[in-house]
């Protein structure tokens, strides 16, 4: 297979939000350290897909997921900031 594609299995944190661990599938979780996954709770797979740079993704740019797989042997998605205004929406007059 090509090197700069990696078949790659999202997980999401049971603890957080928002939160996924991307994983190369043939590895599994052995690179994750123990405190990350004390910290992210049990991961629950959200789906399984295949990376590469043409493919664009959402929220994070490929090229860096990809790298991050290669080098440490996953990458930490974090929630997005919380938009101050979009709270105001939220948050009771008079609070």
């Amino acid at each position: 297979m090509d090197a700069s594609r990696i078949i790659c299995e999202i997980f999401k944190s049971s603890r957080r939000d928002e939160m996924y661990l991307y994983l190369d599938k043939a590895r599994g979780m052995a690179p994750v350290p123990q405190a990350l996954r004390e910290r992210f709770g049990t991961p629950i797979s959200v789906m399984t897909l295949l990376l590469r740079p043409e493919r664009p993704l959402a929220r994070v740019d490929v090229t860096k997921v990809i790298a991050s797989i290669r080098e440490q042997g996953f990458y930490l998605q974090m929630p997005p900031a919380k938009d101050p205004e979009m709270l105001d929406l939220f948050t009771p007059r008079g609070e």
